[in-house]
């Protein structure tokens, strides 16, 4: 008991934090699961299931704050459609593949997702030259966010929203949108992987709770408290320290 205490105090701290994003905490429960000795793939799928419960409630909450930017709402549900497509492709490769192998792409994920968030930055455009960016950016980023989503076990936030801020949305309204997006291919992630893990129901339902608390304080604080500057940086740090974690413990 003392075990699924801690696994879900750590989900709401880690789902507050990654909520602010719309990017959701699956990459980063990965190894917190893996630290308590949850098999790989379930892992993943536990994972991925939270991160589809935390972005449906960051979404209302964004929607409600008038975050998120409705001209990329359709787009938007194409980009879920081809997640929904490219997440089993990355789940099947993930079953072929090595464990410490497939921890070392997470890594390499995790520190060209924070790079991106520190140091890259959008030339302006026009509102009109923006949108055609980040349509004609967003609907191939949406196919390998699903893509990655399977291989790796994480929703694909981390490639959605630094392309969206690439292609010029401001950064609380990419993460908005982004996050109604990382449900489906979460979802869509989690089923696959769902095939072949053995959940532990109980670990599964405290998480559960402490993601929806932690996604509402989240999505709260990044509408309300947080700027969007300040909100990159904390993101991409987060990153940094998850993806030297995993490497230490892979040497």
């Amino acid at each position: 008991m003392v075990v699924i205490a801690l696994a879900a105090l750590l989900t709401f701290l880690l789902t507050t934090v990654f909520a602010m994003a719309g990017v959701g905490a699956a990459f980063i429960l990965i190894p917190v699961f893996l630290a308590f000795g949850v098999e790989l793939h379930t892992a993943m799928a536990t994972a991925l299931l939270l991160n589809a419960i935390a972005m449906s409630v960051a979404s209302v909450t964004f929607i409600r704050k008038g975050l998120v930017e409705w001209r990329l709402v359709i787009p938007m549900l194409v980009l879920a459609v081809l997640a929904v497509l490219a997440s089993p492709f990355g789940v099947n490769l993930a079953q072929g593949l090595d464990r410490s192998l497939l921890l070392w792409l997470f890594v390499g994920f995790l520190m060209f997702a924070s790079l991106m968030m520190l140091f890259y930055r959008p030339k302006a455009r026009s509102e009109k030259a923006s949108m055609a960016a980040t349509l004609a950016l967003g609907l191939p980023v949406g196919a390998l966010a699903g893509f990655i989503g399977g291989l790796l076990g994480v929703g694909g936030g981390n490639i959605i929203v630094p392309a969206l801020i690439a292609a010029g949305l401001e950064p609380k309204r990419a993460a908005a949108s982004a996050s109604f997006v990382v449900i489906f291919a979460s979802l869509s992630g989690f089923l696959a992987h769902a095939s072949v893990a053995q959940l532990n129901m109980t670990l599964l339902g405290s998480t559960a709770v402490a993601s929806v608390v932690g996604a509402g304080l989240g999505a709260w604080l990044a509408s309300e408290k947080v700027g969007g500057t300040q909100l990159k940086r904390i993101i991409a740090l987060v990153l940094i320290a998850v993806a030297i974690k995993t490497a230490w413990s892979l040497l």
